[in-house]
């Protein structure tokens, strides 16, 4: 198997024949052949192929050849051929998200991440968005979003793709029968889809329970009874209830008991910190209650956490698969909690800090800081394999809230399978943040199986 970049060409000739430049063919071991199969994404057509003049590596496609295959653009892309005369051009990489918004913003909220993540495409690959009700099921396509050679977005209509990132947006969408299906559909076709859906917290936990990697979850019940809310306080002196599908730390709460003065509960509630003290548990219990809404919570263990001006700190991992099928930490940020605040949101009041300011000042060593970063980057790549070890779908990408004890003990308090992206904003963190971007890029060309490394020089 054969694999180089080139420039494609398009020509208004009307014969069914492509045209490949001697360089082209003789690095696509292809210099003898009078008929190939062109291949772009899911769509291939039957040709004859013909030699052209030229030390460029120009591949020229005709009319009814770019009726039948659909390229979106001219311009360089990588392609590869294999020994039984078939040539792949490409490769066809889709992010799939919700398009319901206008021209100028297709992706609502999300477009800029969009728009970063298609310009790792740029002079590489066929690289698009899309939503759900952009795909023709009966005719195998996909009318998508693609940037323009000024940055701006044109649609044009392509066959399905080699691989889907699946960057939708809603948890709630996610969970509906409708939108299992249209994944399963990929699937079926044999097209690699990541990162399949959100996490629930539960569903974490629970891969992890009988894995080597649950050292490093706290002890933790899902719809936990009083009696159990009360054991695990006795037990560990403080506890968090959070909800199974929460994310920014919303609706979590801090339980705290005190032999002798009782029972405190800290929350959130409309932008301020709440702290309120109960005689007795029963009467936590029945606050905690009001309206049913413990249902699909979490009880998880409290951990003491290192501090920083009396303020615990933890740290978002972001994991990304790379272009070698590797886990790999391509970010990380330190959260300063802010003072009464249940967690360490920045929106909370919290504090975003690189993990290298944040440790030093803890240890007040930078060999120690550096000894605790790497043991935590090695926790962080054990749990990810673990989880895509125990999952039924395949990742690419994880975010990881993870803790270090005041006994260095590294712990694991949440996975997001669409983490965000909230730390790169940190002036010191923009480079780890292009970083993720390559990587999903990087993955998704190994899932459809071009391989850069293999290019030929």
């Amino acid at each position: 198997m054969s694999l180089t970049s080139c420039k494609i060409r398009f020509t208004n000739r009307p014969e069914k024949v492509i045209y490949a430049s001697a360089t082209l063919l003789k690095l696509l071991k292809l210099k003898n052949r009078k008929n190939v199969i062109i291949r772009l994404g899911q769509q291939s057509v039957a040709t004859s192929i013909r030699m052209i003049k030229g030390k460029s590596r120009s591949l020229v496609l005709p009319t009814v050849v770019r009726a039948l295959l659909k390229p979106p653009r001219e311009g360089v892309c990588y392609i590869q051929s294999d020994e039984n005369n078939e040539i792949r051009i490409g490769p066809l990489m889709g992010v799939l998200s919700s398009s319901t918004f206008g021209s100028s913003k297709p992706f609502g909220s999300r477009t800029g991440l969009i728009r970063q993540l298609l310009q790792q495409g740029r002079n590489k690959a066929f690289y698009f968005a899309f939503g759900p009700r952009d795909i023709n099921w009966q005719k195998e396509t996909v009318t998508g979003y693609f940037l323009s050679a000024a940055g701006g977005w044109i649609r044009r209509t392509v066959p399905l793709p080699d691989v889907v990132y699946n960057r939708s947006p809603s948890r709630k969408v996610e969970k509906t029968a409708a939108m299992e299906q249209f994944k399963e559909r990929f699937i079926r076709r044999q097209i690699p889809l990541f990162n399949w859906s959100f996490f629930d917290k539960w569903d974490v936990y629970r891969l992890l329970e009988d894995d080597p990697a649950s050292k490093f979850v706290p002890e933790s019940s899902y719809n936990p009874s009083g009696v159990r809310i009360k054991e695990l306080l006795e037990k560990h002196q403080f506890v968090y209830l959070k909800p199974t599908g929460g994310s920014l730390g919303k609706g979590i709460y801090r339980l705290t008991y005190h032999p002798k003065k009782g029972y405190y509960c800290r929350y959130r509630f409309k932008g301020s910190n709440v702290l309120i003290r109960f005689n007795r548990f029963s009467q936590l219990l029945k606050r905690l209650n009001q309206g049913g809404r413990m249902r699909n919570y979490v009880v998880q263990q409290g951990i003491r956490l290192v501090e920083l001006e009396r303020c615990p700190i933890d740290f978002r991992f972001h994991m990304n698969k790379n272009g070698d099928n590797e886990w790999v930490v391509a970010g990380i940020g330190a959260k300063k909690s802010g003072r009464g605040s249940v967690t360490t949101h920045i929106k909370n009041g919290g504090k975003l800090m690189t993990p290298g300011v944040a440790l030093n000042r803890i240890y007040g060593s930078t060999t120690k800081a550096e000894e605790i970063l790497v043991k935590a980057k090695q926790a962080s790549i054990q749990l990810a394999e673990a989880i895509e070890r125990n999952h039924p779908h395949r990742i690419g990408e994880l975010g990881f809230d993870i803790g270090i004890d005041q006994k260095e003990h590294i712990w694991m308090f949440e996975a997001n399978s669409k983490p965000g992206r909230s730390i790169f904003h940190h002036p010191s963190l923009k480079s780890e943040g292009a970083a993720t971007l390559r990587h999903i890029f990087d993955y998704s060309m190994y899932l459809s199986r071009f391989r850069p490394g293999r290019e030929d020089k």
